[in-house]
């Protein structure tokens, strides 16, 4: 557990926080042309300069440029009927549902990403945003259930999977069983847990405030706000962590970044940060809040925060329980906001 007074250590200078990267956006797909030609069940499709035979009647047993080839051509996604109206896994009702793990993926040394089955190919999870999942285990040895909420971080229209990346806590007894299982074990799960109900333009702009894990959450609502055209919040994330190789899905907002250089930018901090590192150091503290993010005074902007303990007691104080905020206090009510500008997730 991290101690809170940590936190409240400032970053030393602010132009350290800025993580500068090039504003060119992604370059397009790997493919120089398609050409479909054959008849009968039998095709082949041109990638790049390379040729890839797959069987029409079971595109999904070709290979990987293969399936791109497919998917271009139809507009279908391999592996599912995209014309087959999705249903959805998870209800809201208090129904456990257990899911096969597909595939393990290590992401650095204490954290991983686990991909699910959903129950049909073509399922959808159900989840909406802000929304998280409840998982269930009970070891051999356990006399009652431990139960630990988590964000997917896979696309809420992502048919037939559900991704989760997962830091594993000593003593923590659900992160230490994931990072046990292998596939094709099953773990139950259950929801959605629904946190904060998000629309397009709800606000003008929102800061999100993280710590470690504590980024799932901040990542579902950026994919939704920057995957639709018609939203045009503003978003600023703060993001600290340990070390360089503890930033979680760093790739993903460097493309948010790049894309959207007006309206997405972000700031890392590290504890024990590299003699190379150029981002800022130290924790999250008042002085760099009250220079990145909006003012309390500016209308329509809201707080999101989610990370360890100490980072909560730091920043906005603690939930009172699951469904209830508590009062706002720490940085957050010093430097002037309101307990309706901040949601603790």
């Amino acid at each position: 557990m991290i101690a809170a007074r940590h936190f409240c250590r400032a970053a030393p200078q602010l132009q350290q926080s800025v993580r500068r990267y090039a504003t060119d956006g992604p370059s397009p797909g790997g493919m120089n042309r398609w050409i479909k030609y054959g008849g009968g069940a039998f095709g082949a499709i041109f990638v790049g300069f390379g040729v890839v035979r797959f069987l029409v009647g079971k595109p999904e047993e070709g290979s990987e440029e293969a399936r791109k080839g497919y998917e271009a051509l139809t507009g279908k996604k391999l592996g599912y009927d995209s014309d087959k109206p999705a249903q959805k896994t998870f209800k809201g009702d208090d129904k456990w549902i257990d899911l096969k793990l597909e595939s393990v993926e290590e992401i650095n040394h204490n954290t991983k990403k686990f991909r699910f089955a959903l129950p049909d190919k073509d399922d959808v999870s159900g989840l909406q945003i802000a929304s998280a999942l409840l998982t269930k285990y009970k070891g051999p040895e356990m006399e009652k259930p431990v139960i630990r909420p988590y964000t997917p971080t896979s696309d809420e229209d992502a048919r037939g999977h559900l991704d989760f990346i997962i830091k594993r806590y000593p003593g923590g007894p659900m992160s230490e069983h994931m990072h046990s299982m292998e596939p094709p074990q099953r773990l139950d799960f259950k929801g959605p847990i629904p946190k904060y109900p998000w629309s397009p333009n709800k606000h003008d702009h929102i800061c999100l405030i993280a710590g470690g894990t504590g980024i799932t959450p901040m990542y579902q609502l950026c994919r939704a706000i920057f995957k639709n055209p018609s939203d045009k919040t503003k978003v600023t994330l703060v993001f600290g962590n340990i070390s360089e190789e503890d930033i979680l899905l760093k790739r993903e907002f460097e493309d948010l970044e790049n894309n959207y250089p007006q309206r997405f930018r972000a700031f890392y901090l590290l504890d024990k940060p590299a003699a190379e590192w150029m981002g800022g150091k130290g924790h999250i503290g008042l002085d760099l809040l009250k220079t990145v993010i909006p003012e309390p005074k500016v209308e329509n902007i809201k707080i999101f925060v989610c990370g360890p303990t100490g980072l909560y007691q730091a920043i906005s104080g603690m939930k009172k329980s699951p469904k209830e905020q508590g009062e706002l206090s720490g940085i957050l009510k010093e430097l002037g906001y309101s307990q309706d500008q901040v949601y603790k997730f």
